[in-house]
């Protein structure tokens, strides 16, 4: 049974940052592109960061770049974001997604696996 699970949301301050990680079990990590997906109250799941299997390559939406990083640590298992600057805009609950294959994508439709979700606060 494939289980991923997000931690390490809360409530910040803009201008503070948060780190989110995600465990996974359950299936061969290495083999799997990992994203990170947001999803504000009303508004459809977005595409924040991806990260391919071997972790040489990334693709981030333009409204984190300069601001958040993804990296992976295949020996744990674990997959990580973390946030600097946030800004409220950023509030939402996020989620992580695996994705077979070498490719970094952007559609939640190539994820097979997603995470329950942990909420990030930013407050102004």
């Amino acid at each position: 049974q494939v289980q991923l699970v997000e931690s390490g949301g809360g409530l910040v301050q803009a201008g503070g940052s948060l780190r989110l990680s995600c465990a996974a079990s359950g299936l061969t990590f290495s083999a799997y592109a990992m994203g990170w997906f947001r999803q504000a109250p009303g508004q459809e799941r977005e595409f924040v960061l991806a990260i391919s299997w071997r972790g040489d390559r990334t693709d981030y939406a333009d409204s984190v770049k300069g601001r958040f990083t993804i990296s992976r640590d295949n020996a744990k298992n674990t997959v990580y974001l973390q946030m600097n600057s946030l800004k409220p805009e950023d509030t939402a609950v996020y989620y992580c997604a695996a994705s077979p294959g070498i490719a970094t994508p952007r559609g939640p439709y190539e994820y097979n696996y997603w995470g329950q979700g942990t909420q990030v606060t930013v407050s102004s």
